[in-house]
């Protein structure tokens, strides 16, 4: 049973929004008033919140059971949303499930059933084969980035889940690009179609940047220096490229992470975190972060590798230029290198690397990330993470950055100069009743 359920007005005073945007409203308004939704609209522009208000304005706080089920394509994704729902403070628990964590961790969660289910289709399918999810109650199904969970092959998964839910009433699809064809499994009645797909095309800047060799890495460096300190994703193709890069830039002293899929999920985690708290200003990354992950405002990415399809080519751009800001995507492309045919058809401009003049560096503080070995079930808080800092650490104010808070362990920034002074001082310290380890990350 949720406790202490909030209303919406609740919701978005804890979450520090004033007002909803005009692609919220409407989804909002739809949910409500329909059964099947479809939304597209570009990532970053606050889909997540518009299909959770209205859901968990409908939850029955009495039904102890699931009742509403989220699929998403990537384990990121998934913690996302339950980490959102878990800052609207809304009353219902939620849990994420996903491959990657162990099946002890699933039934925990599920022994005490969650008002909300999220999880990637393999993990929630073989969950429902096992008979450790009752769908009995499950009246909302939301397929959040439908078409990348059909890209990287869950349609079989997906296809079993839908089957085996017999007492859906509502289902609303989800996508940052809009659908040619919504597959018949999917089992859609006259959807109402929300189109926000092209709302933010105007915003965003495409440059073509040559390169007089075909290696590029030369010109990458003129471009990270044209570019500066500022927080951006250099996608890649392969995995391989990834670690070429980053040995290269390890090199030259530019501090960076790497993110695909290959990676273990809590490294994948890490690198996540260091980036929103700014002890990495870049991340070099396949396409699995072209979308679906909670990280800040960027403003560039560049394409060392282009996708070969367009509609990835969208989504990566897609990491920047959001919520009406400005922001630029670079293609780094070869003199002599023609580039995929709708590359060609942008007709974008294109300027030499040699030409690009460095950027006129503010000086930014350079942060490092510390790990706490104590989290939410310890009853520790921010706040008492930060006092420790304060009074035993001696930081002042602007030498502590963000601060995450996970489950059974905390990360912190703090000022990159202090960052081992602080490890000497404050590891084996106690934070309420429990004494944590403290170290860099």
């Amino acid at each position: 049973m949720a406790s202490d359920v909030k209303t919406q007005t609740d919701i978005l005073k804890k979450l520090g929004i004033k007002a909803l945007n005009e692609m919220q409203k409407e989804a909002q308004q739809a949910i409500l008033s329909n059964t099947d939704i479809v939304l597209h609209s570009p990532t970053g522009t606050g889909k997540t919140l518009a299909f959770l208000l209205p859901i968990i304005a409908d939850l029955d706080p009495e039904n102890n059971a699931i009742q509403v089920l989220i699929l998403v394509p990537s384990r990121e994704l998934a913690l996302q949303i339950e980490s959102v729902i878990r800052e609207m403070g809304s009353g219902f628990k939620a849990n994420a499930i996903y491959g990657g964590r162990t099946g002890q961790k699933d039934k925990i969660d599920l022994q005490h059933p969650p008002a909300i289910l999220i999880g990637t289709p393999g993990r929630i399918a073989d969950r429902i084969r096992r008979e450790n999810i009752s769908t009995e109650h499950i009246k909302t199904l939301i397929l959040d980035e439908f078409d990348k969970s059909l890209e990287i092959g869950f349609e079989g998964d997906m296809k079993e889940i839908i089957y085996s839910l017999d007492k859906v009433t509502r289902r609303i699809l989800t996508s940052a690009t809009k659908l040619d064809k919504i597959p018949a499994f999917v089992a859609l009645e006259n959807p109402t179609v929300l189109d926000f797909s092209s709302e933010l095309e105007s915003k965003l800047k495409i440059e073509i940047i040559h390169s007089s060799t075909k290696e590029k890495k030369e010109s990458l460096l003129d471009l990270l220096d044209y570019i500066g300190n500022e927080p951006g994703i250099l996608f890649c193709n392969f995995k391989d490229s990834i670690q070429e890069l980053s040995d290269y830039l390890d090199d030259r002293g530019i501090k960076h992470g790497c993110f695909y899929g290959g990676m273990e999920q809590k490294d994948r985690e890490r690198v996540l975190i260091k980036f929103r708290n700014g002890s990495y200003q870049l991340i070099i990354a396949t396409d699995l972060a072209a979308r679906g992950l909670d990280i800040p405002e960027l403003n560039f990415i560049i394409h060392y590798q282009l996708p070969p399809r367009n509609e990835e080519f969208i989504h990566r751009n897609g990491r920047t230029a959001r919520m009406n800001a400005d922001g630029t995507a670079y293609v780094l492309l070869y003199e002599k290198e023609k580039g995929p045919d709708y590359l060609r058809l942008l007709d974008l401009p294109t300027i030499n690397s040699s030409e690009l003049d460095p950027a006129s560096q503010k000086t930014k503080q350079k942060w490092t990330t510390l790990f706490i070995s104590g989290g939410r079930k310890d009853k520790i808080s921010k706040g008492d993470i930060a006092g420790l800092f304060f009074k035993q650490g001696g930081l002042q104010k602007e030498d502590l950055g963000n601060i995450e808070l996970k489950l059974d362990c905390a990360f912190v920034a703090v000022e990159e100069s202090k960052a081992e002074q602080l490890v000497l001082d404050l590891d084996n310290s106690r934070l309420k009743k429990k004494k944590v380890r403290i170290k860099k990350v």
